[in-house]
């Protein structure tokens, strides 16, 4: 099989990088989704929201600076409970990412956001 048809994709909902499996030889161009559980969820508006107020916030702040994903959370959550909006906000996060956007970091590298564990930081793309 060609190679640029094994490249790797990212998952439309949650933004985690989807790899080639010999399963999928036959339908790879079609395959959007990670899982059945991203398949099944479909973008909410919060999920919109999280993304813009990412967006903002980087603006809001000098060209090299970074903010947490925490900060979306609670820009979007208002008064409400912004801790459960903290996982919608790390995928709003790699979709961004995903989309060259912004770059996640963590102890001020660059990192993979499928494989980042912990504390992130988000910043702009640097160009």
């Amino acid at each position: 099989m060609n190679a640029e048809l094994r490249q790797e994709k990212t998952c439309e909902r949650c933004g985690r990088r989807i790899t080639w499996r010999k399963k999928w030889a036959r339908t790879w161009g079609s395959i959007r989704y990670c899982s059945e559980r991203c398949r099944g969820r479909r973008q909410l508006p919060a999920d919109r929201e999280l993304e813009a107020a990412i967006l903002t916030l980087l603006v809001e702040r000098p060209v090299h600076s970074s903010i947490c994903p925490s900060e979306a959370a609670r820009r979007v959550a208002g008064d409400g409970d912004w801790q459960a909006l903290m996982e919608p906000a790390r995928e709003a996060a790699r979709r961004l990412v995903a989309r060259g956007q912004i770059e996640m970091t963590q102890r001020g590298v660059g990192v993979d956001p499928s494989r980042a564990r912990g504390p992130v930081r988000l910043r702009r793309t640097v160009r």
